[in-house]
């Protein structure tokens, strides 16, 4: 890849987010859009700088709370598609009943979460972890349960047993399907949480939303929002770089060709 399209893939976001702000801004100014209804990026900065104190606030909240529910996923996560993907019956005993688990609406867990824990941290950490274990859990049973016969074969001929199989080559192998969980991960916990935050808390982004909303200051409520983007943005962008860092050899055909 030469230097010019390392520039240009490193710049595009940017300039198609400030397409995006630029013709948003266009748009609420042209038709004078209300405030209430839409507010105008200019005036979600305004609200941000106005309130930036209290959204520092609650953010940390939202933060803290997201990686506590998502560090308890990886940890359950990686443990169960262990167990899954390394036995035929783990996988077809258990595989069905967490796919019916992942069909099920996170949010309706949250009133039972706070008849069990009350409102507060409990509820918002669980529903973080209960919405984000499921992709964890499925890469790495995938990445264990999809090692080649010929593979294992060949390891068993030369004295290898099934616990060095799985250990050995099966966990690194799948290395690379478990970053790809951790960063798909990461955002469905912040959501997790901030559903929980605005039916169960008194603290965080969601609650600050819920009462943007009743009192009319939108511009408040879509700043909440642009925090919540930021953050999980910048999660992302840290799976990624841990990504190509610890697993660049998984990528060597794709850095090859560019």
């Amino acid at each position: 890849m030469s230097l010019q399209s390392k520039r240009l893939e490193a710049w595009a976001p940017w300039v198609l987010m400030a397409a995006v702000i630029l013709l948003w801004q266009a748009i609420c100014s042209a038709f004078s859009v209300s405030e209430f209804i839409f507010p105008s990026p200019a005036r979600i900065w305004e609200q941000f700088v106005e309130f930036k104190g209290e959204i520092a606030k609650h953010a940390w909240r939202t933060f803290w709370v997201t990686l506590a529910g998502f560090g308890l996923a990886i940890v359950i996560g990686v443990l169960l598609g262990f167990l899954i993907g390394s036995s035929r019956l783990a996988y077809a005993a258990i595989y069905p009943l967490m796919t019916a688990f992942n069909a099920l609406p996170k949010a309706a867990f949250v009133p039972i979460l706070v008849v069990w824990f009350g409102i507060g941290v409990g509820p918002a950490v669980l529903t973080a972890f209960l919405i984000s274990f499921f992709p964890i859990t499925v890469n790495i049973a995938t990445g264990l349960a999809t090692l080649e016969p010929e593979l294992e074969d060949v390891l068993r001929v030369l004295g290898a047993r099934r616990w060095d199989v799985l250990v050995k080559v099966g966990l690194p192998r799948s290395m690379p399907y478990f970053f790809g969980s951790l960063k798909v991960a990461i955002t469905l916990a912040f959501v997790g949480t901030t559903v929980s935050e605005m039916t169960a808390s008194n603290e965080g982004i969601g609650y600050l939303l819920v009462s943007a909303g009743s009192a009319m200051q939108m511009g408040l409520a879509f700043a909440g929002l642009v925090v919540v983007g930021v953050m999980a943005m910048l999660m992302y962008e840290l799976f990624s770089y841990l990504e190509k860092r610890i697993t660049g050899w998984a990528h060597r055909g794709s850095q090859g060709n560019a």
